[in-house]
């Protein structure tokens, strides 16, 4: 198993569509939880919600890219981009 972080930023104009389709996305998150490590909406300077970032447990990238695709915000289109980056946790830890 590795670690990859998932930063996905919100196409302007998006917070509509992220606040119709959020109790979807919270039910497909629950579903995957075993693979979710962290999660939590990006914020912009104003603090309302403007992205999504994850970091994910899997197997490889492309199980991560799958798990992105099968997001009800990515079948949305609420993003402008995903980035996936394998990521080596050195300080700190997940309880």
């Amino acid at each position: 198993m590795a670690l990859f972080v998932v930063i996905a930023a919100d196409r302007p104009g998006g917070l509509d569509l992220r606040t119709a389709e959020r109790p979807a996305h919270r039910a497909y998150l629950a579903e995957q939880k075993p693979m979710i490590m962290v999660a939590g909406p990006l914020l912009n300077e104003e603090g309302a919600m403007a992205g999504s970032l994850f970091i994910i447990e899997a197997a490889d990238r492309a199980a991560v890219e799958a798990f992105s695709a099968g997001d009800p915000f990515t079948k949305a289109g609420l993003f402008e981009r995903v980035e996936i980056k394998p990521w080596l946790l050195t300080v700190g830890g997940f309880a």
